[in-house]
């Protein structure tokens, strides 16, 4: 397989274009059940009737773990929004529907939302017991729903197709299912951190289109901004810890 050009680079992987195919590969020590877990999930989400790149193989080059999947030619909404300031309202409505329309979705051979925060938020040692225990309180509390959820949708995971003008989401490896509202504050999350301008523009949007109470959405913060710790980005810390405590939202 010839990786022809670099198209993004992670902190576990890079990218690269392989004739009609997109070639994810992982660092050397990425854990190969993680990968094997990403295409998996992949390919238990390619039939359930969203835009997604579907997976082509699983493969070592170079000693490296490498997952190959249909290769969209576009720009994902967050170029799209750098270069046209003009409609980022519009891009952002286009993600608030389309991430709706991923929550009428469910596929329930995926891992349960609420397992996935409460193992991050327990094994985090940056946080007291306290802290830590109220917020597991919390979790446990709220709702259980069934619907899919992306956990990592922002404006980097979703591009638009040149070939057909159609959005297509990727990286799915932190799918699971659960509750909508915390998927959504998830997204702001990222939001508030990246895109602070459009955040609560954002979520707003969702809770009219949806008729879901804005306060529903907010309880979810705290417990995602502690699970996002998990992910140990010194950069985004400082504003993290500050979402962490636990209030009630007027």
């Amino acid at each position: 397989m010839e990786l022809e050009k670099k198209l993004a680079e992670g902190k576990n992987n890079v990218v690269y274009q392989s004739g009609d195919m997109a070639v994810k590969v992982f660092k050397e020590k990425y854990p190969k059940a993680d990968v094997l877990s990403e295409a998996l999930i992949t390919a238990q989400i390619e039939d359930i009737g969203l835009n997604i790149p579907k997976i082509k193989e699983v493969s070592v080059i170079d000693g490296k773990w490498a997952i190959a999947m249909d290769y969209i030619p576009g720009k994902t909404i967050e170029q799209l929004m750098k270069e046209n300031p003009d409609k980022k309202e519009e891009y952002m409505e286009m993600l608030v529907d389309l991430q709706i329309e991923m929550h009428s979705k469910t596929c329930p051979i995926l891992k349960k939302l609420k397992d996935k925060l409460y193992s991050r938020i327990n094994g985090l040692d940056v946080i007291d017991d306290a802290k830590k225990y109220e917020l597991l309180t919390r979790l446990d509390g709220a709702p259980k729903h069934k619907k899919l959820c992306h956990g990592d949708f922002t404006p980097q995971n979703v591009i638009i197709s040149d070939n057909d003008g159609k959005p297509y989401i990727i990286d799915w490896n932190h799918a699971t299912i659960g509750n909508a509202s915390a998927d959504i504050a998830r997204s702001y999350l990222w939001l508030s951190l990246y895109m602070p301008e459009m955040a609560d523009k954002y979520m707003e949007m969702f809770c009219k289109k949806t008729k879901t109470d804005k306060v529903y959405v907010q309880k979810w913060l705290p417990v995602v901004a502690a699970a996002r710790l998990y992910n140990n980005i010194p950069e985004e810390q400082g504003l993290i810890m500050k979402w962490i405590d636990v209030v009630e939202y007027e």
